[in-house]
């Protein structure tokens, strides 16, 4: 079986996977772990260099590649991951997603934070922007995002609080 996280950035899917996989004894994968490891740049370079499709259509070939595995595993998508390419039919055809939602104030007070660190936000000089920008992509990505296996409806849980949620549905 593969576990798959997914939902927005600063939804703690790579913490939370790590998490997961621990407690079920399984590998862990993070999509776009994966990807800087097998092109040897950084997601940022590549958007940067080769533009956001060319991103697209790798990260759709590197999930195949983690699909084709025959072993379970435990996997955290890119926030954009199940809206390109049928990638979300993938995952609903190869095992179990859980979409780890968050209030929007809950994002943007995170991603406030994290923002220097992530191109796609970096150039946002305020907060109300950010929330517009966040608010947006949400919009957009919702129905990929909620067609989900389960989604957690979160707040400020802790990471094993979530687990345990997570663990409850299996």
């Amino acid at each position: 079986m593969k576990y798959f996280l997914i939902g927005y950035m600063a939804s703690g899917k790579s913490t939370i996977g790590k998490y997961l996989a621990l407690q079920l004894n399984l590998p862990f994968y993070d999509l776009d772990s994966y990807i800087e490891e097998q092109e040897k740049q950084s997601i940022s370079d590549i958007f940067e260099t080769k533009g956001e499709i060319y991103f697209r259509r790798l990260e759709h070939q590197k999930l195949k590649e983690l699909l084709q595995m025959e072993q379970d595993m435990v996997i955290a998508l890119g926030g954009g991951t199940p809206c390109y390419a049928g990638n979300m039919e993938q995952l609903l055809a190869n095992g179990t997603s859980f979409y780890l939602q968050y209030p929007l104030p809950v994002l943007v007070d995170r991603l406030w934070i994290e923002k220097d660190h992530r191109p796609i936000i970096s150039h946002i000089k305020s907060k109300e922007l950010l929330e517009d920008f966040i608010r947006k992509h949400i919009f957009e990505r919702a129905p990929y995002y909620l067609k989900a296996n389960y989604t957690l409806q979160l707040k400020q849980e802790s990471p094993e609080e979530i687990i345990q949620k997570i663990k409850a549905l299996l």
